[in-house]
């Protein structure tokens, strides 16, 4: 299509608000400046990309992240364009945009593009490993009871389908050591143990494991290792060549702002060809990865987006973004970690955890919680009620203010002194 020809359609609603520096057609889109980036007056600017609910403090964004205006701008760019040249997109250029997206995706967590798919969340992400895997009766899987639910009842399924050995390991909310993880996953190996399933960042929690650190152990025994990565791509820094995993899957619709839908799956090029694909693909060489990635006609018009949010935040730029949640976080929970009848069910050393942490009451169940603190503080978050986790997930973002969180920390506070 001419690009004249294209933007004359398209019209100006897209430049209603204001654009990151992106490039379209090898011609500038101007910027609206921001401020500098060391600067509160940075996080001030980046908030008002984001059209925000006035009812509630949303300090929910765990399941999904409200996507900023200059990215669901150019969604609708894209959702506009392949609306306007149908199935001429659909036939000639889409599997090249998405195998586009993806390189971008790869050096963003540091893999070769030759490793990396794009999906549609990380549960299918995962679950394509753990329903592809070449299981034999006997084989044990070991995975811990605060992992994510849809990915324990795929193993249960191969446990019904195939024979293999389901075995958990409960996580320590305050672990003293990296070595009492390791340790914990390495009591339960045996010669029939295929593979490890671990969080990244334990998603009722936020709690960051030593990822490398299980990988090297693991592997000396033999055993593979798959990763929950839901909530780092795009939240903290993510380098898969050093992790030193066999699987890793994430959902970009979270942390890095992507719209609904949009997914990865890095699959350690040796693995690639003992996986069977979840839908039969055109692509008969099995070292290929692309083979593990056919999910039939999809709306590609976030494959497209992914671009947009990988620019975004290297606007921001990864490691300030970190910086930033890990701030947040510790902004409230560190205020709140003496206080009498509230319990933080997140590590305290600032390396176990970033942007999520987890508190309690202990004179109220999650659900109460989450309820009081909705309708008559108006903050919005998720109770956490299972296992050794009991407490409502607080998730805020890159447009949170400390004055919002001033308000959670006090709402918390009166709520502990109830009786």
């Amino acid at each position: 299509m001419k690009k004249r020809q294209f933007l004359r359609y398209m019209g100006s609603a897209a430049m209603a608000a204001p654009l990151f520096p992106i490039t379209l057609d090898n011609t500038k889109i101007a910027a609206t400046p921001y401020p500098d980036k060391d600067s509160e007056a940075f996080w001030e600017r980046i908030r008002e990309d984001y059209k925000l609910k006035p009812d509630y403090i949303n300090l929910e964004s765990g399941y999904y992240n409200i996507i900023p205006t200059p990215i669901l701008n150019k969604y609708t760019e894209h959702i506009q364009r392949v609306n306007y040249e149908g199935s001429y997109y659909m036939r000639t250029v889409q599997w090249d945009n998405k195998k586009k997206a993806a390189a971008r995706v790869a050096e963003l967590v540091n893999c070769s593009e030759k490793e990396l798919v794009i999906t549609r969340n990380t549960t299918e992400s995962l679950d394509m490993i753990i329903g592809g895997y070449p299981w034999q009766k006997g084989d044990e899987a070991v995975f811990a009871v605060q992992d994510y639910g849809a990915m324990q009842v795929h193993f249960h399924q191969m446990e019904d389908r195939y024979g293999i050995v389901c075995k958990k390991v409960s996580l320590p909310n305050h672990p003293e050591s990296d070595e009492e993880i390791v340790s914990l996953y390495e009591s339960q190996i045996t010669p029939k143990t295929k593979m490890l399933m671990i969080c990244h960042m334990v998603n009722v929690t936020g709690q960051i494991l030593p990822v490398r650190k299980i990988c090297d152990m693991a592997h000396s025994h033999g055993v593979e290792v798959m990763v929950d990565g839901a909530h780092c791509v795009g939240h903290i820094n993510v380098y898969l060549a050093e992790l030193d995993c066999d699987y890793y899957g994430s959902s970009l619709h979270k942390w890095l702002c992507a719209p609904l839908g949009a997914g990865m799956l890095y699959v350690a090029e040796k693995n690639i060809p003992k996986i069977w694909p979840l839908l039969a693909e055109h692509e008969k060489d099995k070292t290929k990865i692309r083979r593990l990635n056919h999910t039939g006609t999809h709306p590609v018009h976030t494959d497209l987006t992914i671009n947009d949010s990988v620019d975004y935040l290297e606007m921001i730029g990864m490691e300030r973004k970190e910086n930033r949640m890990r701030y947040l976080q510790r902004y409230w929970s560190d205020q709140l970690r003496e206080v009498d009848n509230v319990v933080i069910n997140t590590p305290i050393e600032p390396y176990r955890s970033c942007g999520i942490a987890n508190v309690g009451l202990k004179n109220m169940k999650p659900a109460d919680m989450a309820k009081t603190l909705l309708e008559e503080f108006n903050v919005w978050t998720v109770a956490i009620d299972f296992e050794n986790v009991h407490g409502c997930r607080i998730t805020p973002n890159v447009f949170t203010t400390t004055e919002e969180l001033d308000q959670f920390v006090d709402a918390i506070k009166t709520m502990a002194k109830r009786t």
